[in-house]
């Protein structure tokens, strides 16, 4: 065994176990909670996994704490969201690159497979998004508040297998409230962040966070942006041809987008003391 297991949690009595489950495998698993309300705790416990709990601020600090303040039994981490599960060739694919990696590689980006309604939506989530997981201990830092970016002091590879993601399981409210918050620090990030101008040049960096940095930063200039984010996801990418769980998807995205760009607009007129 060459990976420990990291699961970060806020009430996710609902997603735990079957997330342990797929982690059964592991012989170090931790999760570092957030003073979840429900049974989370109880379970960690139960099922006989190290806890941690922290007050959360954001994401990103959240993730770098448990990267640098807990001590873990291997020197390869696998971070995990609860509503997120570890499929059987990912871990052999995983085992396999930590057993004899590459002296200068520290971090493994994988892809999710996104699922809504009993099915694996690829056109419609907008697949593929590379995110980083594997890591070796000590060379990796998380920035941004939320949608982290994963920086590594070393080289970076890419892993063939998914992660299976079940971001629907706690219910649309659950993921309406979520990315209402969500919304809200978009907003104050994009008015906060200087907009580059020679962004467009990554977009066809051969780095896929690069090229995802570039792509939102784009997005955010154009006019009518959600409805140019539906029309992709539904349209283009062929979110039609998933059913009703293609449509959900693809106006719950444009929705979110829409509410960033209300709050954005507000934080502007606030700020130049107009009525809103």
């Amino acid at each position: 065994m060459s990976i420990s297991v990291m699961i970060l949690t806020l009430d996710e009595e609902v997603n735990l176990g079957a997330c342990l489950d797929s982690v059964a495998w592991c012989d170090d698993v931790v999760v570092l909670d957030s003073f979840s309300s429900d049974r989370t705790p109880e379970i960690a416990r139960e099922r006989g996994v190290r806890l941690y709990q922290r007050v959360f601020d954001n994401y990103a600090s959240q993730r770098n704490f448990g990267l640098r303040e807990v001590n873990y039994r291997h020197s390869w981490v696998l971070m995990l969201d609860a509503d997120e599960r570890v499929p059987e060739d990912l871990r052999q694919e995983m085992l396999a690159a930590t057993r004899q990696p590459a002296d200068a590689v520290v971090l493994y980006r994988m892809r999710r497979r996104d699922h809504l309604l009993g099915r694996w939506i690829r056109r419609s989530s907008g697949y593929p998004t590379w995110f980083g997981r594997l890591m070796r201990v000590g060379h990796v830092y998380v920035e941004r508040p939320f949608n982290e970016e994963f920086h590594a002091v070393g080289e970076v590879a890419h892993l063939r297998g998914h992660l299976d993601h079940y971001p629907f399981n706690k219910g649309f409210s659950a993921w309406i409230e979520k990315h209402d918050r969500y919304s809200t620090m978009e907003a104050r990030l994009r008015a906060s962040e200087a907009v580059r101008g020679d962004c467009w040049r990554d977009l066809f960096s051969a780095d896929a966070l690069s090229r995802r940095r570039a792509q939102k930063a784009w997005l955010n200039g154009m006019p009518l942006r959600p409805l140019v984010v539906f029309a992709g996801l539904y349209f283009l990418k062929g979110g039609l041809l998933e059913g009703r769980a293609g449509l959900t998807f693809s106006l719950l995205r444009a929705w979110y987008e829409y509410l960033i760009d209300c709050k954005a607009l507000e934080l502007r007129r606030r700020a130049a003391g107009l009525p809103l």
